[in-house]
């Protein structure tokens, strides 16, 4: 019997994707990318041309938008960029993922799939040129790369990224998986953040209720935008972008921005006093009934007496207060508080008000 030859009417019906690529680098891709990759490989299934700015038509992005992925992409060695001797995009080389050249970044002959030409019509590749050198201005130097599976068992192999690890675990309360590796090998690699810093980039997170990896990525990004490479600035930063420290300012007469001074006593009664807004802003407005100077002295004196007295809700204070009254009340009907006269001193002797003359030395 003679051989079959088996065909099908349509061989462009279908655009198969590796398991490589959805399990290595389709997680860390946003969906620009994922749309521009994905559309590169059916274009390429089917040997059919295509441009940056149809593509952008395609999926109602910028062409810069597209450029962008394509970089993105050529830096994740999963395609390479041709280009003329005028740096006009022209072509476009697409990688198999299973030939194996793709984590060494370089590119293989016998690992060429397809090549994906684009038309050099002069409006295209003068917006092709205009929109990449556009975008080449805006790289930021903390873009995140795409780490490979040898670079993350390295990473996983240094003997002090155990340690680190184990914190981060500890604080996001679960395993970390492969990706959220990457994100603590990139705060490392790429931003230089120490140890410490990170251990408090997570702590801050965390507090903030965000465990979300790529929450914490934007704080770290933002972080390493404004120069910080400390915990210590770190705090800084994050407390003068609180909204309850301006509060705190406000509820105190002043808008300004706390001074070093200020910071610390603020701190310590949100840390280490452990007080909500009620309890402060209460002690605040007692503070400003009873001074125009030296109100945050006034008010801390205020919250020390409280945290002393254990007070963790505002009805904690009410019950301060009715005992203070009837202290007072006991005070006052005492013999003792009675005006002392005698036959040498046939007058009232002075009694003072405590708490008025305490009032009266802080406005000093």
């Amino acid at each position: 019997m003679a051989r079959l030859t088996i065909y099908k009417d349509n061989d462009t019906d279908s655009t198969v994707v590796s398991n490589l690529f959805i399990d290595e680098y389709m997680k860390d891709a946003n969906d620009a990318q994922l749309k521009v990759y994905l559309y590169l490989l059916r274009m390429m299934n089917a040997h059919l041309a295509t441009s940056v700015s149809d593509i952008a038509d395609k999926f109602n992005h910028t062409e810069k938008d597209v450029v962008r992925a394509l970089k993105y992409w050529e830096k994740s060695h999963l395609l390479d960029l041709d280009y003329d001797e005028d740096k006009n995009l022209v072509g476009i080389h697409i990688r198999d993922l299973n030939a194996g050249d793709t984590a060494k970044g370089r590119r293989s002959n016998t690992a060429v799939s397809s090549f994906v030409p684009m038309p050099a019509l002069p409006a295209q590749t003068t917006v092709i040129k205009s929109e990449s050198s556009a975008v080449s201005e805006t790289v930021s130097p903390f873009e995140k790369p795409v780490y490979s599976a040898d670079q993350l068992r390295e990473f996983k192999e240094r003997q002090d990224t155990a340690q680190l690890l184990f914190i981060a675990e500890s604080y996001i309360g679960k395993p970390l998986t492969p990706s959220e590796i990457k994100t603590i090998l990139y705060f490392t690699d790429v931003l230089h953040f120490s140890d410490d810093l990170i251990d408090y980039l997570l702590q801050y997170c965390v507090d903030k209720g965000k465990k979300d990896f790529k929450y914490i990525e934007k704080v770290a990004v933002n972080w390493a935008e404004e120069g910080i490479t400390t915990p210590k600035q770190a705090q800084e930063k994050a407390f003068l972008y609180d909204k309850n420290i301006y509060s705190i300012m406000r509820e105190l007469g002043k808008n300004n921005v706390p001074t070093p001074k200020e910071a610390e006593y603020i701190n310590r009664w949100i840390k280490e006093f452990g007080f909500e807004n009620d309890i402060i802003f209460e002690a605040c407005e007692r503070t400003v009934m009873a001074t125009d100077k030296n109100r945050f002295e006034y008010a801390d004196r205020i919250l020390s007496n409280w945290h002393e007295q254990n007070v963790h809700h505002k009805s904690d204070i009410s019950k301060i207060d009715e005992m203070y009254r009837q202290r007072r009340k006991n005070t006052s009907n005492s013999p003792a508080s009675k005006p002392y006269t005698n036959r040498f001193n046939q007058f009232a002797q002075n009694t003072y008000d405590f708490d008025a003359l305490e009032k009266e030395l802080l406005s000093n």
